[in-house]
């Protein structure tokens, strides 16, 4: 079988996991064909974000200890993970150009107090920069042979969106071919950087958080893979969180459509883009555990069968949400209300998680992602506030989102009866409520 293998930030959190992994590697290769994409380690993409705003106040001192103690990680890495000295000796010099290439950048944008997409794009992409010449290393010392790529050096190319890009799929799908398929066929296992690609004037983009899914979905569809592995640090997919509620399950099959809407909705086990990258090949994506390779993990095909047992396949959380509303009474029937609501939202890069408005249309109700409540009411205030149709811009910031996700839904009766009969027996007030006319689920 031709296999995409993605390796998370847990997966290759350290040496240690490293070794772990390429052990997995070497197991699989015996009777497959691979290519392997690597995360960051683990907290260095939240990192490398945070010292952007730091060095962007013009904060200086805080870089020299950052770029230490990011040049220690990786070195210590490398060590425990490479055996041959001469390969070691390779990706630690790779190692300090990279950092010392970061280090630059940092210091220009603490003189400039400025970080434009763009330029976190570029700081953010040396995360996967780092460890995958680790993961590369480690091969090689185990005789494995291997190549590795940043994602534009593979050939994925996108859109010029900085910060969550699109795939240019008809032309990334002809260059990854072009690069890595003579590779595959020789039993050379390329080693490409997840997250992050270039568009077409070369500058470095990334697919937007948690986009090495994303990587290895386009890889997967560019090689018509026959699966794409999403390797992290749990079984598969749950029935809930596990550290909200100890007793979920392990669900074993999903469909394409059940996987996006579990991860739109905070189900962190895969990227909803990646499953839409490749729903258009039915090319099956399977969540498994590093650290528990026996088990099979979840399956996620294109369609499946809808078993009576199963109508709710899983609830979702969403923690950290704030509610907005904008009301006004001469919002009723003005047309374009709505639109300039969410235009004035969309100039901002704020997502929209859902919407509720009433039927009298002197209110529109929306939820979007806590962290982003401050800039989202300012710009509504000083947007929509004094033109004589919106009066009034209120929010709550302790707000969560339980949504319930499974094709067995659609056409059952009595499922939103049920689940708001349990939620009243708890005394629990519903603020909003969203169901799209998929059915497939209820927020």
């Amino acid at each position: 079988m031709k296999l995409i293998m993605k390796f998370g930030g847990t997966s290759v959190a350290d040496g240690e996991k490293i070794l772990h992994v390429t052990d997995l590697i070497e197991e699989y290769a015996k009777e497959n064909k691979l290519v392997v994409v690597v995360s960051a380690l683990a907290g260095v993409t939240d990192n490398l974000f945070e010292i952007c705003k730091t060095a962007s106040k013009g904060e200086r001192e805080f870089i020299e200890d950052f770029i230490k103690e990011l040049r220690e990680k990786h070195v210590k890495a490398a060590h425990k993970a490479i055996s041959n000295f001469h390969i070691l000796e390779n990706v630690k010099l790779t190692i300090n150009e990279t950092i010392n290439e970061l280090k630059n950048v940092l210091f220009g944008i603490s003189y400039l107090r400025e970080v434009t997409p763009r330029i976190l794009d570029y700081v953010v992409s040396f995360g996967e920069r780092l460890s995958t010449p680790i993961v590369w290393g480690a091969l090689k010392s185990k005789d494995i042979q291997a190549e590795w790529f940043t994602g534009g050096d593979a050939g994925i190319v996108t859109d010029s969106n900085f910060g969550n890009a699109n795939p240019l799929m008809e032309l990334t799908t002809f260059q990854v071919k072009n690069k890595l398929q003579n590779l595959i066929e020789k039993n050379v296992i390329p080693v490409v950087a997840g997250f992050i690609a270039v568009d077409q004037n070369g500058a470095i983009t990334t697919l937007g958080r948690g986009g090495s899914d994303c990587t290895a979905t386009i890889l997967g569809y560019a090689l018509d893979a026959d699966e794409v592995w999403i390797w992290t640090d749990v079984d598969g997919v749950m029935t809930a969180d596990p550290k909200v509620e100890p007793k979920a399950k392990l669900i074993p099959q999903l469909s394409y459509s059940e996987a996006m809407e579990m991860a739109y909705f905070g189900a962190k086990m895969i990227h909803p883009k990646a499953v839409e990258i490749i729903n258009g090949k039915d090319i099956p994506i399977r969540v498994r555990n590093t650290f528990n390779p026996q088990n099979p993990g979840t399956l996620i095909v294109k369609e499946q069968k809808i078993s009576s047992k199963s109508i709710v396949k899983s609830i979702s959380l969403i923690r950290k949400a704030a509610l907005i509303t904008v009301s006004g009474a001469s919002m009723f029937g003005v047309p374009g209300t709505a639109a300039r609501v969410f235009r004035v939202l969309g100039d901002k890069n704020i997502n929209i998680l859902m919407i509720s408005q009433s039927s009298s249309e002197a209110n529109i109700s929306f939820i979007i992602p806590r962290e982003k409540l401050e800039d989202a009411l300012s710009t509504l205030e000083i947007r929509l506030l004094g033109g004589g149709i919106v009066r009034e811009v209120k929010s709550e910031d302790d707000i969560c989102v339980i949504t319930l996700v499974g094709a067995g839904m659609v056409g059952t009766p009595g499922v939103a009866a049920r689940v708001f009969g349990a939620v009243a027996r708890e005394k629990i007030n519903v603020r909003m409520i969203a169901q799209g006319s998929s059915e497939l689920s209820i927020s």
